[in-house]
């Protein structure tokens, strides 16, 4: 089996880290709005991958449940 191709099948709850995409697919929060808060160098669920940025999953959700307006 491909690696791409598992990588895909592993669902979002299951993974470590997502990209901006799966983050706002899983989250319901748009992308450029993700970009915009991962912008911020005071960001504590972005992960930094050369020029790619990655969500960390369970800082993210913990940032989701705190939320009371975005």
């Amino acid at each position: 089996m491909d690696k791409v191709n598992v990588y895909k099948e592993i669902p979002f709850w299951c993974k470590m880290n997502l990209t901006i995409k799966e983050a706002a697919a899983y989250s319901g929060i748009g992308i450029n709005r993700l970009d915009e808060l991962t912008n911020n160098p005071n960001c504590d669920f972005v992960l930094r991958k050369g020029t790619h940025k990655m969500i960390k999953r369970k800082q993210f959700e913990q940032f989701n449940d705190n939320l009371q307006a975005i």
